[in-house]
């Protein structure tokens, strides 16, 4: 096994196999179970690999304060003009449904798994038996936190939104003196939508070279063209919002994939990844039986013997079973020692001595 291969359910993840595509539900669950059990199952149908959920309360998320501290005041924001209390309040996933999605995911053949964003959070999704763990890019730094999730010495997966070197450094060291052996990071912008030029993918071979850790991508851009250029880039890991209609609304709807560009970005970064290969020159196998088609010097008109080869009776054309085209400039002038036809692969046997 690869030295920073990491195991989850029955998926190996690293860079000797495909992408692992999480599908994230968030908030786009508005509230219902049934709506959050049809997300399950198309992200499912387009290919995911896992489905992730979050869990807190807005209780364990924040304080329920008329503080200006705690509104959102960007204008430019989503949810601009809220409380944090207010969204957070509608965004989670109740703690009761938790059961029932993490069983579909896995009749459906799904990792299902989730974010905690507290202590609690975690001692509820141990007691459901989960596979892995995610942390979000606003817990990167909540040391209590990463060291509780890495002490349960499953895989973690954490977003590196907003964190510099040295706090992602102290995020590694945190984790792995807690006993977190299998962890990636993910490259991650954290607006809502994150715009491409924001996305900075060439961070993501420079941060496994520093940390010796997988890198993926957490991705809030529109579309699925970052998320391809990532593999690329080295990217094991793809996590995107998933929503069955960005119509439905729901708080992360606007940024997040429907289910036939989901379908989209399974196929496109497997493909991107096998497109990566290896370091290779020269004719593959499968390239072999091409190699005929390549152009070859030939007499392309009915010669007599002691006639001279010029350049209109010896061209370089296709196919390939003739003297490489190098050889030109050393056959013309020289006379042939018999009668040749047209279409005579040219050889060194056709010249006098």
């Amino acid at each position: 096994m690869n030295k920073h291969e990491i195991v989850v359910g029955n998926r190996k993840i690293g860079a000797n196999h495909p992408p692992f595509i999480i599908a994230e539900m968030s908030g786009n669950h508005n509230q219902s179970l049934e709506q959050a059990l049809e997300i399950v199952e198309a992200a499912a149908q387009a290919g995911a690999h896992a489905l992730k959920i979050q869990t807190y309360t807005a209780d364990t998320m924040t304080i329920n304060s008329d503080n200006p501290d705690f509104y959102i005041e960007d204008q430019n924001s989503l949810w601009k003009n809220r409380t944090l209390y207010d969204l957070y309040d509608e965004a989670h996933t109740p703690w009761g449904w938790h059961k029932a999605i993490f069983d579909r995911c896995k009749e459906l053949g799904m990792i299902g798994f989730s974010t905690p964003f507290d202590e609690t959070a975690v001692d509820f999704l141990e007691s459901l038996g989960v596979e892995c763990y995610k942390i979000a890019s606003f817990e990167n730094t909540d040391v209590a936190l990463l060291r509780k999730v890495a002490s349960t010495g499953k895989p973690m997966i954490v977003s590196t939104g907003m964190a510099s070197i040295a706090e992602l450094d102290e995020l590694v060291r945190t984790v792995r003196e807690a006993g977190g052996n299998d962890l990636v990071l993910l490259k991650c912008t954290s607006s809502y939508p994150a715009s491409p030029e924001n996305s900075n993918i060439r961070t993501i071979p420079h941060m496994q070279q520093l940390f010796d850790v997988q890198i993926g991508l957490s991705d809030h851009t529109l579309g699925i063209g970052v998320a391809v250029a990532s593999v690329a880039m080295g990217a094991t890991v793809i996590e995107k919002h998933f929503t069955l209609n960005r119509a439905d609304g729901g708080v992360d709807a606007e940024f997040s994939l429907e289910p036939a560009e989901m379908r989209s970005l399974v196929e496109e970064t497997e493909r991107a990844w096998q497109g990566l290969g290896t370091i290779f020159y020269g004719a593959t196998e499968r390239e072999m039986g091409s190699l005929k088609f390549r152009r070859s010097l030939y007499v392309v008109k009915d010669m007599k013997v002691g006639e001279v080869l010029k350049a209109d009776n010896l061209r370089a054309i296709r196919p390939g079973y003739g003297l490489s085209p190098k050889h030109l400039e050393l056959l013309l002038g020289q006379k042939v020692r018999k009668d040749v036809s047209k279409g005579t692969p040219a050889s060194y046997d056709i010249i006098m001595d």
